[in-house]
């Protein structure tokens, strides 16, 4: 295609070379060896692609899009936008030929719930017959091919690249997790999506590293609904007002408020033997009974969002009801029997406030004891460490300290943060640095009736030690276990 071509709508200067020649591909990557590529120099948080341009003309760049000024031989065009990080959405919607208005959007952003809200709809559509793509936090699932994602939401670029090959395979849906970082730093900037969804907002992505007060954070998540179609909201949800403030979209609300369109009347809790759960009664523009295998009152915040856009999508309620009744997603409360004695529940919680929801949730339930297994990740906020200490050892009879990804810190000084937070607070506990034995000494302790959960790392198949991932999942680790009695 013509450069200009892929230039459509965009304002841009021509510094120099030509705007009519021939490009044949498109990339932020400067190490990637392609033909002909346009190179857009993005700006992240700790590498700036200007500074990569004579590496991306080694590898094959004749046009650099640039937002700085920058000296390149002259055969090379020059582009100079505002902002590269914009622009690369842009570019990328002209040269894939704007695959998101050829298939349903639906957009999922918040704090918790966006995984298993995600899978929750996405089950359901496809029980109703619907192809569905996926991008999120877990991965990208395209029919039966399945990408790593090393972010919740990628760059823009690989999102139009994923919707793209969604769209030449026939999928009618995808369905997206919204980060407040894609939102804050444009990776779905220009897309207008059909559906946009709001779970929860909680203090979690406060920090140097990501949002610098709550403000920034509610500010980048409400970005969502003004450019989406129809709007989902959690009402309940203390910042539900300022997520609907400025909003563009249609307002469709759930919880348990009496003003909701999506309403609660009656939750109970199910214990069964091999798995804890919820029996909800829902009144509003869906009035039915509904039984879902997760357990607690969040996962009925959940399963009201689920059902609420799958409702407004035109699903039948016996497709929505097959699905919550016999649901799980890997790493999200996901529960496996123990010796006929207890449970455990692998969880992604790695946070004060996601303990916090958890344990208390599971105490509901009347465990024996809640013997809880984490840690804390390396390199990120030490407030982090010292809420999760603190819930843990509030709400758990027994906690196990262990190693999460301790990145480039040493696990000792992780643990004594943890120890900090959670200082004066009466709780047992060990401090067992190797994960493996950590699980397995909870599994040959486990008493009838006891819970075992095991937070922090959820999905995830590896554990980072000093810049490198090691393989480590911890279903095969439990199964390793138990297949060893």
């Amino acid at each position: 295609m013509k450069l200009k071509e892929l230039l459509y709508k965009i304002d841009y200067q021509l510094l120099q070379g030509s705007d009519m020649i021939e490009i044949s591909n498109l990339s932020y990557e400067f190490n990637k060896k392609l033909d002909n590529f346009v190179y857009v120099a993005i700006v992240g948080n700790n590498i700036d692609g200007h500074d990569y341009i004579d590496d991306a003309i080694i590898n094959g760049a004749n046009v650099v899009v640039v937002s700085k000024n920058v000296k390149v031989s002259n055969d090379i065009t020059v582009i100079m936008v505002n902002d590269t990080n914009k622009i690369l959405s842009r570019l990328s919607m002209n040269y894939f030929d704007n695959p998101h208005e050829k298939i349903k959007t639906i957009a999922i952003t918040g704090t918790k719930g966006k995984t298993t809200t995600s899978f929750m709809i996405k089950n359901i559509l496809e029980k109703a017959g619907y192809s569905t793509g996926l991008i999120g936090t877990i991965g990208i699932y395209i029919k039966d091919k399945y990408y790593e994602s090393k972010n919740t939401t990628p760059i823009s670029y690989d999102i139009l690249k994923y919707i793209d090959e969604m769209v030449k395979a026939g999928i009618e849906y995808v369905i997206i997790e919204v980060s407040s970082q894609a939102l804050k730093y444009d990776r779905v900037n220009g897309i207008l999506f059909d559906y946009g969804v709001f779970t929860n907002l909680t203090m979690d992505h406060i920090s140097m590293y990501e949002h610098s007060d709550m403000g920034d954070y509610v500010d980048s998540k409400a970005k969502l609904f003004r450019q989406c179609k129809v709007g989902i909201f959690n009402m309940d949800d203390a910042y539900y007002k300022e997520m609907v403030e400025n909003c563009t979209c249609k307002v469709n609300t759930y919880g348990y408020s009496k003003d909701a369109m999506l309403r609660v009347c009656k939750l109970d809790l199910y214990k069964e033997d091999d798995n804890l759960g919820i029996n909800i009664l829902l009144d509003g523009v869906v009035n039915d009974k509904f039984k879902v295998s997760l357990p607690g009152k969040f996962t009925s915040y959940n399963a009201m969002c689920a059902i609420f856009t799958c409702y407004l999508l035109g699903i039948d309620i016996s497709c929505m009801k097959e699905v919550l009744t016999n649901f799980s997603v890997i790493g999200r409360c996901e529960a496996i029997r123990i010796n006929n004695k207890g449970m455990l529940f692998i969880d992604y919680a790695h946070n004060g406030v996601s303990t916090e929801s958890i344990l208390t949730m599971i105490r509901e339930y009347n465990p024996n004891r809640i013997v809880t297994i984490f840690g804390c990740g390396g390199n990120r906020s030490k407030t982090r460490r010292y809420e999760m200490g603190e819930a843990a050892f509030k709400y758990s009879d027994i906690c196990i300290i262990t190693e999460d990804n301790n990145r480039f810190e040493e696990f000792l000084d992780i643990a004594d943060d943890i120890l900090e937070g959670a200082k004066g607070i009466e709780c047992e506990y060990k401090i067992i640095p190797d994960r493996k034995d950590a699980i397995k000494y909870a599994i040959d302790n486990i008493q009838e009736g006891d819970v075992i959960m095991l937070l922090g790392k959820g999905h995830e198949t590896y554990k980072e030690i000093k810049g490198i991932r090691y393989p480590f999942d911890e279903r095969v680790v439990i199964n390793g276990i138990l297949n060893s009695f």
